[in-house]
């Protein structure tokens, strides 16, 4: 479905973010994109999403480049936003209408799709957002904007969610039910966090990014999450010092961040 070719990102006047990455997602597969803040997670997420460009390398959509050339031709740019969508890691990002109601629908009404009533009343019952809907999106709290946004994803009915961070402000029965969605799911996913309970439960496959985004594994997520020394690599596990009565211990810890 989406393939990156030895990519590599640098934002204008900053060193180089994301060096030589290579891999390829097929459709189904639920992939979890691991890694320490600041080691360009979000940043490949946004690559994947075709709103930058690689500054090395290419990035395929169904094996077409994902240019913005290729995006400019007629069709290909809607067609590309309906099966690719991506939750930012802070809502606030993506709302600017109104109401809830208004943020569900507009994105079905820009591409044309037809039932934009009936997506917004199954995915505000869904995500429980029905008593809402006539809300302005910045008078809710932080767990209800992520809902929100996350609902102007999922009416689009796309085939491949990248999630930045699904599970921020979200309360425990919410993130259950995200969790169970995604997995029931026919959709592809790739999601990123350095939330390791959440990442046991969110696919198969890992993907680890150190220092500088270069890939330090790929495969499967049990494995990934078995090898301490590879966690400590990345920046998800710490050796730390104890104490006990006169006897020092040193132990690696692995942390979850939200």
């Amino acid at each position: 479905m989406i393939e990156l070719r030895n990519v590599g990102f640098a934002w204008p006047d900053e060193d180089r973010l994301l060096d030589d990455l290579s891999f390829a997602i097929d459709a189904g597969e639920k992939v979890v994109l691991l890694g320490a803040n600041g080691c360009g997670k979000s940043t490949l997420l946004t690559l994947l999403n075709g709103l930058v460009e690689p500054t090395a390398g290419e990035v395929y959509w169904k094996g077409d480049a994902l240019t913005r050339r290729h995006l400019k031709a007629a069709g290909n740019s809607r067609a590309f936003r309906k099966a690719c969508v991506l939750l930012f890691q802070h809502p606030e990002a993506m709302l600017f209408n109104p109401t809830v109601r208004e943020e569900l629908a507009y994105g079905p009404r820009q591409l044309g799709l037809t039932g934009v009533d009936e997506r917004v009343a199954y995915w505000s019952g869904q995500l429980k957002l029905d008593a809402l809907l006539d809300k302005a999106p910045f008078v809710l709290s932080g767990g209800q904007k992520q809902k929100v946004a996350l609902g102007c994803l999922l009416t689009l009915d796309p085939e491949l969610l990248l999630l930045d961070e699904p599970s921020a402000s979200l309360d425990p029965a919410t993130v259950g039910w995200l969790i169970d969605m995604l997995l029931h799911s026919s959709k592809t996913l790739v999601v990123a966090t350095h939330n390791l309970s959440l990442a046991a439960e969110l696919g198969e496959r890992c993907i680890v990014l150190g220092q500088h985004g270069r890939i330090l594994f790929d495969g499967p997520i049990r494995t990934a999450l078995a090898d301490l020394s590879l966690l400590q690599q990345a920046g998800l596990a710490h050796r730390h010092v104890h104490r006990h009565d006169s006897i020092e211990h040193a132990h690696v810890h692995v942390h979850d961040w939200q």
